[in-house]
């Protein structure tokens, strides 16, 4: 019997600059300097959640798969935590890997006749699979660790990605679409300003219930309903109370409103309706935290995915959201961006499952001035 191919490769750097509020990891220099401010790569660790799911569901499927990876912390090293012992048929020539490491390790898996690939890393790294595969048809299914993720081919959540990638062991899918590969420019990006851009597609999975959907851009056209919005959040906020801004341009239509200058693709602080903190990293966050007992937290999801965490917006970290009270959490968004989900649920993705379980379930968003609609956020960790 024909044993399955499957490649994996993760970039290790991936979603480095999260965190550090750095908006990316493109570059040597910008990940050198994610280092040194202290950001830890968890790129190797979502690669991990998806795995597990994937052998937990496989089982004595197991046999029936062949597996192929870069060496190192690429993926050899992954796979041999699971006990696999795959066929290595790329050696990258540096510590810190680049974009040509990954392209040269999916050609690679081109060349051994590959079935399916499984890749860790953000629109980037997707960019690197579009550049080598081009049109062939070789599925792939995105495990999310990048920064920013606009692009269609990966999966909501990691354990989505080992749920999806099960299916296809066991033969449960057979369906696949074209999916848009898109990035932005991260130098515009630290400036404010998001220029995304299509380049290509690849083959996924159709499952829509775990892959996620084209990010939908553009700034809300309804500017009386941004303004419903921050003024009931206004309202609300207590006097010595630290609120903690979230991106997006539904924030910055509250910020806009407090008269206060604002990160659009960042995240801010204020207090008593002055500027605390801005363009804040995940540990300058913790800091401050620490200084007022009483924080809240004010985000919006993201147009077409409904992701609240874990999309641009690395700065609130699991240490964060474990002190952040969840009657403190203030959601905002508008109908319309409700209604553009299809009923989907909202989706957190912080990288530690016990704090995703503890936002899961029924929360109220903010739709308008005292106008507030039930929504549900989505459990992946619940058995």
């Amino acid at each position: 019997m024909k044993r399955l191919k499957i490649g994996l490769v993760v970039n290790p750097y991936a979603g480095i600059g999260g965190s550090t509020a750095l908006k990316g990891s493109d570059g040597k220099a910008i990940r050198e300097e994610a280092l040194k401010r202290g950001a830890i790569q968890n790129a190797p660790n979502r690669a991990k959640a998806a795995l597990t799911v994937l052998f937990e569901a496989c089982g004595n499927e197991q046999e029936a798969i062949e597996w192929l990876a870069p060496e190192g912390t690429m993926g050899a090293d992954l796979l041999r935590s699971f006990g696999v012992d795959p066929v290595v048929c790329y050696q990258p020539n540096e510590q810190q890997t680049e974009a040509s490491d990954t392209q040269s390790c999916v050609q690679a898996f081109l060349e051994h006749g590959v079935d399916l690939i499984l890749f860790a890393g953000g629109d980037g790294t997707a960019r690197d699979l579009a550049t080598v595969i081009k049109d062939q048809e070789i599925p792939v299914i995105g495990i999310p660790a990048g920064v920013k993720i606009h692009s269609g081919v990966y999966a909501i959540h990691p354990r989505a990605a080992g749920q999806v990638a099960s299916m296809v062991v066991s033969g449960q899918l057979t369906t696949v679409r074209w999916a848009d590969v898109m990035d932005i420019d991260e130098t515009a990006f630290r400036q404010g300003t998001v220029r995304a851009k299509r380049y290509g597609e690849l083959m996924v999975p159709s499952e829509l219930e775990y892959m996620q959907a084209v990010k939908v851009g553009g700034k809300e056209s309804d500017e009386l309903v941004l303004t419903d919005i921050a003024d009931d959040i206004i309202e609300s906020m207590e006097p010595g109370h630290l609120y903690i801004m979230g991106s997006g341009s539904t924030v910055a239509a509250i910020m806009e409103r407090l008269g206060v200058e604002n990160t659009l693709l960042g995240v801010d602080a204020v207090c008593d309706e002055k500027l605390v903190g801005q363009d804040l990293s995940a540990r300058e966050l913790v800091e401050l935290k620490e200084q007022y007992p009483e924080t809240h937290l004010v985000i919006t999801l993201i147009g077409g995915q409904g992701h609240l965490l874990g999309r641009g917006n690395q700065q609130l970290s699991p240490e964060l959201l474990r002190l952040i009270d969840r009657s403190n959490v203030h959601i905002v968004a508008t109908k319309e961006k409700l209604k553009a989900l299809n009923g989907r649920p909202l989706i957190v993705d912080s990288g530690q499952n016990d704090v995703d379980d503890l936002w899961a379930g029924l929360i109220s968003v903010v739709t308008g001035y005292h106008d507030r609609t039930m929504v549900t956020i989505a459990a992946f960790n619940r058995s």
